[in-house]
C-alpha cells in the first residue's frame, strides 16, 4: 500500500478507537510501565540531577558531533571494525544488502532496532531475497503477524496473549503446549535457537556509540542481541549518528536514565559492549564487524528548531504517559515512531505535508515533557510544527476560517465574553447528568467519548464572583 492509498491518520485513529481489544492491550502495558517507572524513580533520589546531566551530555555531543564522529570512526577502525556512512535510508539499506551479499548470506538474524525500521531494512532484506529472522520475542510476534512495531520498547504491545497464542499455534512446529506465557516463550526459543546458530549475518542496532573506544552498546532483556551478534560470521550494526557519547562513563550515566524510564528497572538483563570483531584467542565472536552510521535528516535537525529532539534516547516514556497514544496505540500514527516523539520525528522523516495531522494529535498537557529523562520540550517542538504547517498553508479552508473567527472574537473582549456566556449556557442545555454525549459540528470530539458539561458560568463570571467574596469564604 502506497502513501497515497494508505488510510490517513483520522481513519486509522477511528479504527483504533473502535477496537476494544486494542484498548485492553494498551492499558495493560502502558499502565504497568507507568507504575514501574514511578516506583523506580521514587528509589532514585538523584534522578533530577541525573536528568540534567543526561541532557547536558546529549547537548554537548550534538554541539560537537563532527568531532565525536571522527573520533568514533578512528577508534572503531583501530579495533578492527569497518565504518560506513549513509546519508539517506536508501543508502543505508544498499550498504547492508551489499555487505550481506558479499558474505554470501542466505539467512540473517536481527535484534530489535528502531533505526532498522526507520530505514526500511526488513522490507529491503525481503526484496533482496534474504531470509530475515527477528529474534526479539515481540518482534518475532509481529513478524508472524506481518505487522510493524506499535511501540519502540514493546513492539507487540497491541497484541493480547490470546492473539499471540493463535499466531504461535499456526506457525510453530510443534505448537506451544498451551497459551500460558512460559509455554509460549519456550516454543519461541525452540523455533529460534536453530536459526541463531545457522545465520550467516547478524544485524543489530546500538543504544549508544562510544567515541573514545569505538565500541557499540546494546541493551536488551532477553539475550537475543548477544545470540544475534556472536554466532554469525559477520556482525552489522546500524545506528543513527546522534547515538554517540564521548565515553563509557557517559553511556553508563545515560543508561541509568534509559532503563528506569523504559522498563522501571535499574539495569537491563543484558548490557553489552561490542568493540570490533573476534581477535586471536577469543572464544567466540564474528569474523567481521561493520558499522553503518545513518544521517537521514539528523544533520538538518541540528540547524533548525528541532535540534532538541536529537537528545532522545528512545525510552518510550513519552508514549506510555500520553493520553492520545493510550487511546489509539502506535499504528494509528502511521510512521516508524509513534506517540509524542513520533509526532515530532515523522514530519522530519516523511515530510510535513504527509504527516501534518500528527503535531495536532496532542492535548498539550505536557506530560511527555515532564517524564522525558533528557528534558526534551516536546510540546514546544509540536507547536513549532503547527506553526510551520500554518505558514505553509497546509490547513484546510474550514480550519483557517474557524481560527480566523476565533481570532476576531479574541481581539474584542466584550464580544468574546458574550459569546462565551452563550456557549456555556448552550452546552449546559445539551448535557445530561453532567455529560455531553453529542455536540453539533463537533462529532470528532463526541463520536468516541462524552464531554464533561460546564459546572458553572464562564471563567470571567466565576472570577468576578470569587473576587467579591470575603477571603475566608473562598474555596
Amino acid at each position: 500500500m502506497t502513501a497515497t492509498t494508505r488510510p490517513g491518520f483520522k481513519a486509522r485513529s477511528d479504527a483504533a478507537l473502535a477496537n476494544p481489544t486494542l484498548k485492553t492491550a494498551i492499558d495493560r502495558t502502558t499502565g504497568t510501565a507507568e507504575r514501574k517507572r514511578a516506583a523506580a524513580l521514587a528509589r532514585f533520589a538523584e534522578y533530577e540531577a541525573a536528568r540534567s546531566r543526561g541532557s547536558a551530555i546529549k547537548d554537548h555531543v550534538i554541539a560537537n558531533l563532527d568531532h565525536y564522529l571522527e573520533m568514533f570512526e578512528r577508534n572503531a577502525t583501530a579495533s578492527g571494525a569497518k565504518v560506513h556512512w549513509a546519508a539517506t535510508e536508501s543508502e543505508a539499506c544498499d550498504i547492508v544488502i551489499r555487505l550481506c551479499r558479499e558474505a554470501g548470506a542466505k539467512r540473517v538474524t536481527r535484534s530489535k532496532s528502531m533505526l532498522g525500521e526507520e530505514i526500511g531494512l526488513p522490507d529491503a532484506l525481503g526484496s533482496a531475497g534474504i531470509e530475515r529472522v527477528e529474534t526479539d520475542l515481540a518482534e518475532h510476534i509481529i513478524q508472524l503477524a506481518g505487522e510493524h512495531p506499535s511501540h519502540i520498547i514493546w513492539p507487540a504491545m497491541h497484541r493480547t496473549r490470546e492473539q499471540v497464542a493463535e499466531l504461535f499455534n499456526a506457525d510453530h512446529k510443534p505448537p506451544p503446549a498451551d497459551d500460558e506465557a512460559a509455554s509460549m516463550v519456550q516454543s519461541a526459543r525452540h523455533v529460534l535457537r536453530e536459526k541463531f546458530l545457522s545465520a550467516d549475518v547478524g544485524i543489530s542496532g546500538a543504544n549508544f556509540l562510544i567515541a573514545d573506544t569505538g565500541a557499540t552498546c546494546t541493551v536488551t532483556n532477553e539475550g537475543n542481541a548477544e545470540l544475534t551478534t556472536t554466532p554469525p560470521r559477520v556482525h552489522i550494526v546500524t545506528a543513527g549518528i546522534e547515538k554517540l557519547v564521548p565515553s563509557t562513563s557517559h553511556a553508563m550515566a545515560l543508561l541509568r536514565l534509559l532503563v528506569r524510564s523504559a522498563t522501571g528497572g535499574e539495569l537491563t538483563q543484558y548490557t553489552t559492549f561490542h568493540c570490533g570483531p573476534k581477535r586471536p584467542g577469543d572464544a567466540d565472536g564474528p569474523e567481521k564487524m561493520h558499522i553503518v552510521l545513518v544521517d537521514n535528516g539528523r544533520s538538518e535537525m541540528i540547524a533548525n528548531e528541532f535540534r532538541d529532539m536529537l537528545r532522545c534516547i528512545r525510552c518510550g516514556a513519552c508514549m506510555n504517559h500520553c493520553v492520545v497514544y493510550r487511546q489509539i496505540g502506535g499504528h494509528a500514527y502511521g510512521g516508524t515512531y509513534p506517540g509524542p516523539m513520533g509526532a515530532v520525528l515523522t514530519p522530519v522523516l516523511d515530510g510535513l505535508a504527509q504527516s501534518r495531522d500528527l503535531p495536532f494529535a496532542c492535548t498539550m498537557n505536557g506530560r511527555c515533557a515532564e517524564v522525558c529523562p533528557v528534558e526534551i520540550p516536546l510540546p514546544t517542538l509540536l507547536r513549532a510544527w503547527r506553526g510551520r504547517s500554518w505558514r505553509a498553508g497546509l490547513e484546510g479552508a474550514t480550519m483557517r476560517a474557524g481560527l480566523g473567527a476565533w481570532a476576531g472574537l479574541a481581539r474584542r473582549p466584550g464580544l468574546y465574553r458574550m459569546a462565551s456566556g452563550i456557549g456555556v449556557r448552550a452546552l449546559r442545555l445539551l448535557g445530561r447528568s453532567g455529560w455531553i454525549g453529542s455536540l453539533p459540528f463537533a462529532g470528532g470530539w463526541t463520536r468516541h467519548r462524552d464531554l464533561p458539561g460546564p459546572t458553572g458560568g464562564t471563567f470571567m463570571e466565576r472570577y468576578k464572583a470569587e473576587r467579591g467574596k470575603r477571603p475566608e469564604d473562598r474555596r
